[in-house]
């Protein structure tokens, strides 16, 4: 029992808080949520939930198994994927700045397979993953077997952190019927998906 304990306070607890800390703090995938579930709703946004936990999941796989040691031999590819995620947050953040409730052709929900395949331009997810891969992979684990280990943790942690996020934008749906207070809504998420993007590009 004392050995069970002392793995968990050594092993488990700090990939778990890293986990956490990451999935819940704000980023690109949760600015997305957050105006997936204002202007979508639940249902709306489920997707986007769905794919960004699955393009981590992979993501987080792929990097354990040896991904990572490819950006620290050639740097120049992660800066590439860098100024992708910036563009595509970019063309994020224009699609928001003119939308509004009553205006759903000129803004439509980001779907699995975008939020999936977005996972790959996002620095903060990269970030997240070459840690994990550099840090917390087991040693008494094949890399397989540790990569999955680490993948279902950080999917079992995230998920509820994708869902609080899309939950937050969902509850402040009905403070958004006025198209007015919706297209602010709207450009401050933009702003904010701006912002970021330019941060990548430093």
């Amino acid at each position: 029992m004392h050995a069970t304990y002392q793995r968990f306070f050594s092993e488990l607890f700090p990939l778990m808080s890293y986990c956490l800390l990451m999935s819940a703090t704000p980023g690109p995938n949760n600015i997305m949520l957050a105006s997936s579930g204002a202007n979508f709703g639940y249902r709306g946004a489920l997707p986007t939930v769905i794919g960004i936990q699955s393009g981590v999941f992979v993501q987080t796989i792929i990097t354990c198994i040896g991904l990572g040691s490819v950006f620290n031999r050639y740097p120049v590819i992660q800066h590439i994927l860098q100024v992708l995620g910036a563009i595509y947050l970019m063309y994020l953040a224009w699609q928001l700045s003119g939308a509004s409730i009553k205006d759903k052709e000129a803004l439509q929900p980001v779907s699995f397979t975008q939020a999936a395949i977005f996972q790959a331009l996002n620095p903060k997810s990269w970030v997240k993953a070459i840690t994990l891969a550099s840090v917390f992979m087991p040693a008494n684990m094949s890399p397989l077997s540790g990569a999955l280990y680490i993948a279902v943790i950080g999917t079992l942690l995230g998920t509820p952190c994708s869902l609080i996020w899309t939950f937050f934008g969902v509850s402040i749906r009905q403070l958004l019927r006025d198209p007015r207070k919706q297209r602010i809504f709207n450009r401050i998420m933009a702003s904010s998906l701006l912002i970021l993007a330019l941060l990548f590009l430093r």
